[in-house]
């Protein structure tokens, strides 16, 4: 995470944007007013996409039942293109 003062931030704005973009770095934009946090928009999806999940029950229920099959290794490995071929069928 990187904190910098608007006037920094606003004087070097593309560095900073690229940060956040290429560096999946988190810019707090520190202000007397309070702060702002900068992050790349495929940060952003991620994180809402994440909250939607755990937001959701049934979600976060089968995605803990697939953590335990994982575990116990009841798992089946296969390539991409056997999985198609296999839901193709």
């Amino acid at each position: 995470m990187i904190a910098a003062n608007y006037t920094n931030v606003r004087a070097n704005l593309k560095s900073y944007m690229d940060k956040a973009k290429n560096d999946y770095e988190t810019v707090v934009i520190t202000t007397k007013d309070g702060n702002v946090v900068m992050l790349s928009e495929e940060e952003y999806n991620n994180m809402k996409e994440n909250l939607f999940i755990v937001s959701n029950p049934t979600m976060v229920k089968r995605l803990n039942e697939s953590i335990e099959q994982f575990i116990k290794g009841d798992v089946v490995v296969m390539s991409l293109d056997e999985l198609l071929e296999r839901n193709n069928k």
